[in-house]
């Protein structure tokens, strides 16, 4: 898929989209901006063959889509962009190092098997203290081996192992649907304390809640690094898995950006073109499905002061910004603060934070810093990308914080359950 030039013609250069690029604000350079990318696009279009620099210029690009909500004449770069990565990864050849990292990268974190396995060794690594030994050798000499060591989490065993059962029913009334859940990979391994609240509260909330068990990877991290062929495959899959749900649920911003797109992913395959509309119609954030019934479990006081992260696949790609607001607002007892630049990404962008890690790191220690002046206990973000991000940058300065997903605060309201 090339390009499209009638998208590039519709860039007029005004610069609005400057302030809100994160990496404009961390080099000043007008190639690292969003107009500048156009630019090279254009260009690339003219020209073909090898990109050279160009591909530089667009593998810096976090695709935070933050300039899309700034933009006043409707650019969409996000079309754009996502059209731009497969081309560079046809006409640019990256150094053999280069290739194996993001095939090291495709290989692992797309598939949760592969990842629960290397568990065991981290646990060990962390009791050990490897990870902190290591951390001055490998920041100097394997800059994204250290990166990738900097946000891996702690996590237990048994968590990495859990699974959710297949089919939850409605808790509550007379069902309002069946609502599918996508696990996720990074999540269903790190994060599986998200999705047991998630199955809980939309249970609660009178939904028959459907984990299909065919449902792997979405392609998202694909989707969004260029691997375009590997991305159609994993979304045909996705979508058979989920045939038969009337709503799709997605508790990380990134995974639900990627799906609600899987009609312009396919738009060219005759067989699931039509297919994968329909399916990015039924998909949604968790918060809007939560925010668009009447709640029907009764919410307890939890005592907290949160400052709210907007994740970019959330705010940006898919516009959704008063939904999660909206659910932690109706928890008794919780205040919720919002932090400085809101709009400007923490540096996680999906694989960003480790095939671009210095700048990611200057990001991340930005966005720490401004959650941290919220004064706020914890930090609420729906996705998990963002999660380990701040966790790993909030340590690093010396302010810890706590990062909740939304669907978590809210388990701890209907539920009782105390927050980890």
């Amino acid at each position: 898929m090339a390009v499209d030039s009638t998208l590039i013609k519709t860039c007029i250069h005004c610069g609005f989209c400057l302030p809100t690029c994160p990496t404009y604000l961390v080099w000043g350079e007008e190639m690292d901006s969003p107009r500048g990318r156009i630019v090279l696009m254009r260009e690339s279009e003219d020209t073909g063959g090898e990109l050279g620099a160009v591909a530089t210029h667009i593998d810096r690009c976090l695709g935070c889509m933050a300039c899309v909500t700034a933009c006043p004449s409707g650019v969409r770069y996000d079309v754009l962009i996502e059209q731009m990565r497969p081309e560079v990864e046809r006409r640019h050849r990256r150094t053999p190092a280069d290739r194996a990292f993001r095939r090291f990268c495709f290989e692992v974190f797309t598939h949760p098997g592969r990842l629960r396995a290397l568990v065991p060794a981290l646990v060990a690594g962390r009791r050990l203290g490897f990870q902190r030994r290591l951390q001055p050798t490998l920041q100097q000499r394997f800059p994204r081996l250290a990166a990738m060591a900097r946000v891996t989490p702690d996590v237990k065993l048994s968590a990495a192992w859990k699974k959710l059962p297949e089919r939850t029913p409605a808790r509550s009334g007379a069902a309002r649907g069946t609502v599918g859940l996508l696990q996720g990979c990074i999540a269903r391994v790190f994060f599986s304390r998200t999705n047991e609240a998630t199955v809980r509260v939309l249970s609660a909330e009178g939904f028959d809640v459907v984990v299909p068990p065919a449902a792997g990877c979405c392609g998202a991290l694909l989707m969004h690094s260029g691997a375009e062929t590997e991305a159609r495959e994993r979304a045909r899959a996705t979508i058979a898995a989920f045939e038969g749900c009337d709503t799709v649920a997605v508790n990380a911003a990134g995974c639900g950006s990627a799906m609600k797109e899987y009609g312009r992913l396919l738009a060219s395959d005759p067989e699931w073109a039509e297919r994968a509309e329909a399916f990015g119609g039924k998909v949604k954030d968790v918060s809007e499905v939560l925010a668009g019934v009447e709640p029907r479990a009764p919410r307890r006081p939890v005592p907290l002061t949160v400052a709210y992260h907007d994740a970019c696949h959330l705010a940006h790609a898919q516009g959704v910004r008063a939904e999660p607001r909206a659910l932690l607002a109706a928890i008794p007892g919780l205040t919720v603060v919002e932090p400085k630049e809101w709009e400007i990404c923490c540096g996680s962008a999906g694989l960003y934070n480790l095939l671009e890690p210095e700048p990611a790191a200057e990001l991340g220690r930005r966005k720490a810093a401004n959650l941290a002046a919220t004064g706020a206990a914890a930090v609420v973000a729906g996705n998990p990308g963002c999660a380990l991000q701040i966790a790993a940058h909030s340590a690093e300065a010396g302010h810890p914080l706590a990062v909740y997903h939304p669907i978590e605060l809210l388990d701890a309201s209907i539920s009782g359950r105390s927050l980890p």
